[in-house]
């Protein structure tokens, strides 16, 4: 401010007898080797422990960049592996029809054959067994469960009737206490819907669900 009045410092104070009671340091102009060796030792390890804080603190900065980018991409990346899982899933699903209906093409009366040997203990009593079977496959069964009968010890008489209302390789076993069913398809969509809920409850233990990601049953 102008006008404002400085205190006048003194460099060199006398006491009353004229000895020297305070004299303000003044810089000195001449160093030693060894004064400046140190001065540079000094200089140099406040310019490292300098470089060092700012160093730490640049790491701070980059380690919080690193895990906010991290949790940007864990939504994505949880989206990715359920996307992936979910591929993966159909692809063995559309290999398993495939690999299924090659085989019921090459051996159409395996399952029939599979389902009456694992029903020996309830058929063995019937006295006659009502088997009804898509068109094609009740064409080349009547000879076939003659043998297959004979083996498993089972006399009542077997009658073979076409269905043309039911789907290829499909059949139905009428033994008159019970009844049992095969259906491909409805074997592959039980599959399919019971892979679809596994997904499902895996996404709500691990990660979440990602909607219309569901295996879609093969048409």
């Amino acid at each position: 401010m102008a006008g404002e009045r400085q205190k006048f410092s003194f460099d060199t104070v006398f006491d009353a007898a004229g000895d020297v009671t305070y004299a303000a340091p003044r810089p000195k102009r001449m160093y030693t080797p060894d004064e400046v060796e140190q001065i540079r030792l000094a200089a140099h390890a406040e310019g490292e422990r300098t470089a060092l804080a700012s160093i730490a603190a640049q790491q701070q900065v980059a380690l919080a960049g690193v895990a906010h980018a991290c949790r940007q991409a864990l939504p994505t990346l949880a989206a990715v592996a359920h996307e992936h899982r979910v591929g993966s899933a159909n692809l063995a699903l559309a290999c398993a029809r495939g690999i299924a209906g090659a085989a019921l093409d090459r051996f159409p009366e395996a399952p029939l054959q599979a389902a009456l040997a694992s029903l020996a203990q309830e058929i063995e009593a019937a006295p006659r067994l009502l088997i009804a079977a898509a068109p094609e496959l009740a064409e080349r069964l009547q000879s076939l469960l003659d043998d297959t009968a004979s083996n498993l010890g089972y006399a009542g008489a077997i009658q073979v009737k076409a269905e043309a209302e039911l789907p290829r390789h499909a059949f139905t076993l009428d033994f008159g206490d019970g009844q049992a069913a095969f259906d491909p398809e409805a074997a592959a969509a039980r599959v399919t819907a019971a892979l679809t809920a596994a997904l499902a409850a895996e996404g709500l233990h691990a990660e979440p669900l990602i909607p219309g990601a569901q295996p879609e049953p093969e048409g």
